[in-house]
């Protein structure tokens, strides 16, 4: 009786405290989505062809201390995200890249979500940039930003809604905007401070604060998720009027200054993050998830 006791009790308290090896084949997992963005994509030098970096993904996994599972696709916009199958730009070295073939990306993160229940610890999604860059060279900028938002109302609020009923009620979704990278037209490429340069500046503002933005966030909001506003964060909002001198630039608004510093328009035309714009990205995830968790 003794040794049936003792055996017993080995098997419980193997059940309520695994043992390292079955722990360490159970993670937890944290499931990236979205575009360039989400890969963590810098451009190369003078423009040449970027590579995946680190981005905000790696950063937030080690924060956190998660398995980092990314289904990202370059160029994705919130209608491939949810039809298009296979990613055309994958990019081989994405820390924790995850391949679709032959399905779509939000097809395949579900399916990923499922057969891991229980061990998802965080979904991010960073969507909807490339479905409002053309909008930059648009005659009509906040016409055409407004069209696009009303798409991307219909496709984010879909795909939280995907990702809220793969994942179940307790994981944290949480979606990201970006940098307001077009405020560096007020200095790229040509006629820094120029009139023109100036009102596209303002009117990409417009768009983040009043279009872009409180679309993003009432779609993961719908389906019980949360929203970085990236755009807020990286001083987008500061008055136009407000000034610091630069060294490559001379004396130019705060925001542009915050933008040319985080991302690669300032220098190359590029809309992407630099590593300190990422990392700012993965401090803002980290502290929502922490602030969620309380």
């Amino acid at each position: 009786m003794a040794l049936l006791l003792a055996v017993g009790a080995i098997v419980v308290a193997g059940m309520l405290f695994p043992s390292p090896a079955h722990a360490a084949a159970s993670p937890t997992y944290y499931v990236s989505l979205g575009d360039s963005y989400s890969v963590g994509y810098q451009p190369g030098p003078n423009g040449a062809a970027g590579t995946s970096t680190p981005g905000y993904t790696v950063y937030t996994a080690k924060r956190l201390n998660m398995t980092l599972a990314n289904f990202g696709c370059g160029g994705a916009t919130t209608t491939s995200i949810i039809s298009t199958i296979g990613c055309p730009d994958v990019l081989k070295n994405t820390v924790g890249l995850q391949k679709y073939p032959t399905t779509t990306q939000i097809a395949a993160a579900d399916s990923f979500i499922k057969s891991h229940k229980g061990h998802i610890g965080l979904i991010t999604v960073s969507i909807g940039g490339n479905d409002v860059t053309a909008c930059a060279s648009s005659s009509n900028p906040i016409p055409c930003v407004g069209t696009a938002t009303s798409n991307i109302t219909t496709n984010v609020s879909a795909l939280a809604s995907d990702l809220r009923a793969a994942a179940g009620p307790n994981v944290q979704i949480i979606g990201l905007t970006y940098p307001d990278v077009i405020l560096g037209s007020y200095v790229y490429p040509t006629n820094p401070g120029g009139a023109s340069a100036i009102s596209l500046a303002q009117l990409s503002v417009v768009a983040f604060k009043s279009l872009i933005n409180p679309a993003l966030s009432a779609a993961y909001a719908q389906a019980g998720g949360s929203f970085v506003d990236v755009t807020a964060a990286t001083g987008a909002y500061t008055p136009l009027t407000n000034v610091v001198k630069t060294k490559t630039f001379g004396t130019i608004p705060v925001p542009v200054a915050s933008v040319c510093a985080l991302t690669w328009f300032c220098n190359q035309g590029n809309i992407h993050a630099k590593t300190p714009g990422y990392t700012l990205e993965g401090q803002l995830i980290v502290k929502q998830y922490k602030k969620a968790k309380k």
